[in-house]
């Protein structure tokens, strides 16, 4: 997937990124029929089975939003995760012919949640691209206006989130690290690709820590009522992000406590 138009270096690199995922999650997974060859459309999803995802062999497809172009799929992209997302209505044209590899949806998803490995791709992927998605819309709709979605800079030093404030986003370091501060101590570290900022999006709850920026960071992050769709329609997804988090959590509280025995010796 690519966006049209200019767009900073940070998304170029989320972007190479994520195009490799696709191959990686249906790896030892059959299609569920020979390829399909469309010889240019006006609306592919019609012309497409139901209940399919669709690996792009070869081709070009025109994604299109209130009727302006707003990205291209090519070959290795993932086709039709969209379904159950909570996004404006996307409209998917192909000027020539398209070649594409059908997989089952439900075989699918049942291949990614056998492997955890494939759920923390799959995730990274689905938030990738909402946050990708998000961020063009929100330029295509009000160019003059940075979008608030999408990305964000950090210095070093700065807080990304801060403990006892509302839960109004999801975030994913796309470069930089960071560290995780409870109660004024260190308890943890937050590294590339890894997702934080998600438990109380979950819990409603005040954030249970501050996380700041200990190299300069670009931080992706998707709002709170989309992150949630996105787990909605995917529940093995979310519940599988939950017991990472839960895991995370009690190292996190067993060294929080590690480091108040001291204090109250």
């Amino acid at each position: 997937m690519y966006l049209l138009g200019e767009q900073p270096a940070y998304a170029d690199h989320l972007i190479n990124r994520l195009q490799g995922i696709p191959a990686q999650l249906l790896e030892g997974l059959a299609p569920s029929a020979p390829p399909i060859e469309i010889k240019g459309s006006d609306d592919l999803t019609a012309a497409l089975p139901a209940q399919h995802l669709f690996i792009i062999e070869s081709g070009l497809l025109h994604a299109l939003v209130d009727e302006r172009p707003l990205f291209y799929m090519q070959e290795g992209d993932l086709l039709g995760l969209r379904e159950g997302i909570e996004l404006p209505i996307c409209r998917y044209r192909s000027d020539e012919s398209i070649r594409l590899v059908p997989y089952s949806r439900s075989a699918v998803f049942q291949h990614i949640h056998a492997d955890q490995r494939r759920q923390e791709l799959f995730t990274q992927y689905l938030i990738g691209q909402t946050a990708l998605l998000s961020d063009a819309l929100a330029r295509l709709k009000q160019p003059e206006i940075h979008p608030t979605t999408g990305f964000q800079h950090f210095a070093a030093g700065q807080e990304l989130i801060r403990q006892g404030d509302d839960a109004d986003n999801v975030f994913i370091i796309i470069e930089g690290h960071a560290e995780a501060i409870v109660d004024g101590q260190k308890v943890g570290d937050v590294q590339r690709d890894e997702i934080f900022g998600a438990m109380a999006v979950f819990t409603q709850e005040k954030r249970s820590a501050t996380v700041v920026a200990t190299s300069p960071c670009t931080v992706m992050l998707i709002p709170k009522d989309q992150f949630l769709s996105l787990m909605q329609s995917n529940p093995k997804i979310a519940h599988s992000l939950i017991e990472s988090m839960a895991r995370r959590i009690d190292l996190l509280n067993k060294e929080v406590t590690q480091l108040r025995l001291p204090l109250s010796a």
